[in-house]
């Protein structure tokens, strides 16, 4: 697996299965290292990854995240393990425990303490037998990880943490609590506007899909957001997770990111005309690994 510096982050759902590899070919092109894949309620992550796998040859496709309730531990090894044979150790795998809205209120399952029922999943993970043919590298597992707890967790019983919606500041205090070895791997949405009305207008209906839900929420307060910040998506709460503004400014923004201590960042298009789920390229070939 050759995860470099930058990768990218971005939605499936609204794409056809033709036009998602067109684009993760496209991604490979501009010289980014790994495409991330969400779980939702829409595609299989499995299936999508093992398609965009099938049409790329030095991309790394990860999923951030595949949900835990969604499926077994054995079954997500074995998914992990048959994704990273077949792809010449091109998957990773990043796992997480979603929201209790989401688990509770979407799936109708039992959304139960986050930090001992991830640790009891990946326990039973590398418990769980698999007799298929073993890719050639050791499959590594990261996991969504936001507070303290987690982080550690991410340190002590994965290969690293996948932190999501958070700023430089929060990539410290991760480094920090993890050590020098694991893997961070951090997301981060950007958007090529210089205007700050036009780039936090387009910023605020991105934000909206994540501001109830809880694990963000006291994320963001633990980060030093007030509630108010969070209520009513303040410039501050934009400037906070969002970058924003000319290639070099978002730059500079990832570069924080690396001086923090993160290992990889998925930047995160968003459309600076506010549009949902349409991927900017401007953005992407901006901060292109083979621009550099």
């Amino acid at each position: 697996m050759d995860l470099t510096r930058l990768g990218v982050w971005f939605f499936q759902d609204g794409f056809t299965s033709i036009e998602a590899a067109d684009a993760a070919k496209r991604i490979e092109a501009l010289g980014y290292s790994a495409l991330w894949i969400p779980e939702t309620v829409g595609r299989s992550p499995v299936a999508t990854a093992a398609w965009l796998l099938s049409q790329t040859t030095n991309l790394t496709v990860a999923t951030g995240i595949m949900n835990i309730y969604h499926r077994e531990p054995g079954v997500t090894m074995a998914a992990q393990q048959t994704l990273a044979e077949q792809s010449s150790d091109r998957f990773l795998l990043g796992i997480g425990v979603s929201h209790k809205p989401l688990v509770e209120g979407v799936r109708g399952l039992e959304y139960r303490p986050p930090v001992a029922t991830m640790k009891d999943y990946l326990t039973k993970m590398q418990a769980s037998p698999y007799t298929g043919r073993a890719p050639a590298e050791t499959t590594k597992t990261v996991i969504a990880a936001l507070g303290p707890k987690m982080l550690a967790l991410a340190a002590s019983h994965a290969a690293g943490a996948h932190p999501y919606f958070s700023s430089p500041e929060h990539t410290r205090m991760a480094r920090d609590i993890m050590g020098p070895g694991p893997l961070l791997c951090v997301e981060q949405k950007v958007i090529l506007e210089p205007d700050p009305d036009k780039a936090r207008a387009a910023a605020r209906p991105v934000a909206q899909i994540y501001q109830g839900l809880p694990n963000y929420r006291n994320n963001w307060l633990r980060m030093g957001l007030t509630e108010d910040d969070i209520n009513n998506l303040s410039d501050r709460f934009i400037d906070t997770t969002f970058a924003w503004g000319t290639a070099d400014a978002i730059q500079e923004r990832l570069q924080a990111h690396f001086d923090a201590g993160a290992d990889h960042v998925c930047v995160q298009p968003v459309d600076p005309s506010g549009v949902l789920g349409q991927l900017d390229w401007s953005v992407l070939e901006a901060l292109a690994p083979t621009a550099g």
